[in-house]
């Protein structure tokens, strides 16, 4: 029994030291050298109500990536009639998710029909009129379709902010789809909200489409736009007054590269002028249609678009080949980080609206760890009162496993690198409770075997195996609707979750393993012959 004692000690102390490594690193910042390279560092993470931070909910705009997919398909079929050199007219996109075209003679239209069962099963002849031998067709995407593309569009919004906010050094963040087209978004820690916000809401699609320099612009701005055209802006910078004015652009609507063929995006520094820009560099597919466009279009001017706004218009002078670019500006450099950041992680299928935005200030979060350290403090004063007062030396040992409790349960946040709410801390004051409960049913139990008269070994084991039962049957319904919280709750309602499912596993080991080691320590090895509980 004695063998039995000294290695539960030694697994318990061993338990213990693992949690002490976790969570010093929290209590302090300057770590010497060697803890850094070889040991645990990282901090518990707070929550957004606890350091501050930003609360966001954002719409995303499906039916704009819908009536992206039309566009695309709008392009896209104009090139396949051309190239199995179908006769056509007009096609165009009209409303917002319906393409219509005319069909010269009854040869196109069966020659049509056939290209839109072979090649475009999710759409249909949706509207249909024949006047003066020319066939009108209008076309529609299914509905099946339709409701493909809105939960993709929401699944990759959510990939492509995740993936901005990663790259922007956000410790922790929350970002979860709530209802059928909304993200929660929330950023602990954030220092500057506003460039927050901007990176996350930029679309970023990046398109190259060629200028149009053989029509007028300023007849464009009249009302006359060429067909296939359309009218872009830019700005023009004063490089001595820093002045900027809005320069209009004549467009070729078809684009020509889009940003899904980019491999990378790094802000460099231009050598002559000492300006930051944004290098691009296309993969494999990009590069070598980069390559045959610049090829093709030698002397003409290629826009580089994003999000609708002409950034740079250079002459094509020569075939480019290496696929690489650069997007040039008047850019600060933090404009320019954040461009390369919101081009690697592409661009967003559909616009975002911001709902709801909360901002909550350090100060408030200070506010609201020290009320929640008080509180537990007061909490933990009480119950180790309490169980002195009521159990005497045994209310002791179970104030030792409450300690040892809070101790486990905070390493154990820092090892999981989970995040700690004010919501959590209320976890944790009810873990409190919940940590000596256990030990005020073995206690009673105990009692009860000690008026029949048994001796204090027997007293302990018959107090500690009747017990075991009814404290795994409550410990084990209250862990289930704790991971019930945890996976269908939100935000605040998570972390109660973490903290209350770490303290109940943790305070099943503390009040049933730990505080027996000290019961047996002094019946066999001690051989006390009287209990004070």
């Amino acid at each position: 029994m004695f063998r039995s004692i000294r290695v539960r000690s030694i697994i318990t102390l061993a338990i213990i030291l693992i949690a002490v490594f976790y969570l010093f690193p929290t209590f302090t910042s300057d770590l010497p050298e060697f803890w850094k390279k070889n040991l645990p560092k990282d901090k518990i993470h707070l929550g957004l109500d606890l350091q501050g931070g930003m609360h966001l909910v954002l719409e995303v705009d499906a039916d704009k990536a819908i009536e992206a997919t039309m566009e695309r398909s709008t392009v896209d079929l104009k090139e396949t009639l051309m190239d199995k050199r179908i006769r056509f007219r007009r096609l165009e996109r009209t409303g917002n998710q319906t393409i219509s075209l005319e069909l010269p003679d009854s040869a196109s239209r069966s020659a049509f029909d056939k290209v839109l069962k072979d090649s475009y099963p999710d759409f249909a002849v949706v509207a249909s009129e024949t006047i003066e031998g020319t066939e009108r067709v209008s076309l529609g995407i299914s509905d099946k379709r339709k409701e493909e593309i809105r939960k993709l569009a929401i699944e990759q919004s959510l990939e492509t902010i995740r993936n901005r906010v990663d790259q922007f050094g956000i410790t922790e963040p929350e970002i979860v789809p709530q209802g059928k087209d909304r993200i929660l978004i929330q950023l602990p820690g954030i220092k500057d909200p506003a460039r927050a916000k901007n990176l996350i809401g930029k679309t970023a699609l990046l398109e190259f489409k060629l200028v149009d320099d053989e029509h007028s612009v300023d007849e464009a701005l009249k009302g006359n736009i060429p067909e296939g055209d359309v009218i872009a802006y830019g700005w023009n910078v004063n490089p001595e007054s820093g002045r900027r004015t809005e320069v209009p652009y004549l467009l070729k609507n078809k684009t020509l590269l889009s940003g899904d063929a980019l491999e990378s995006a790094q802000v460099k520094i231009s050598d002559r002028f000492g300006q930051p820009h944004v290098a691009l560099k296309f993969n494999s597919r990009g590069a070598a249609d980069f390559e045959r466009i610049t090829g093709e279009n030698v002397k003409k001017r290629l826009a580089i678009v994003l999000d609708g706004v002409v950034h740079s218009a250079p002459v094509i002078q020569e075939k480019i080949s290496g696929g690489q670019a650069q997007i040039t500006g008047s850019f600060t450099m933090e404009e320019a980080r954040d461009l390369a950041i919101v081009l690697r992680a592409g661009a967003l299928p559909a616009p975002v609206k911001i709902l709801e935005e909360r901002t909550v200030g350090p100060s408030l979060g200070q506010d609201s760890i020290d009320m929640g350290i008080w509180s537990s403090i007061i909490a933990g004063i009480l119950v180790i009162i309490f169980m002195i007062f009521y159990y005497k030396l045994s209310g002791m040992v179970a104030d030792v496993a409450l300690i040892l409790n809070l101790i486990l349960l905070l390493g154990a946040l820092s090892a999981f690198k989970a995040t700690l709410t004010l919501p959590g801390i209320a976890g944790i004051v009810l873990t409190i409770g919940m940590a000596v409960d256990a030990n005020v049913l073995i206690f009673e139990r105990t009692r009860e075997e000690l008026r029949t008269g048994k001796t204090p070994r027997a007293a302990i084991e018959a107090g500690y195996d009747k017990a075991f039962l009814t404290i795994l049957d409550s410990n084990v319904t209250t862990l289930v609707a704790a991971l019930f919280l945890f996976g269908f709750g939100t935000g605040p309602i998570k972390g109660f979750a973490v903290t209350l499912t770490i303290g109940i596993i943790v305070s099943m080991f503390t009040a049933i393993f730990v505080t027996r080691i000290f019961f047996d320590y002094f019946i066999w090895n001690r051989k006390v012959s009287s209990i004070s509980i």
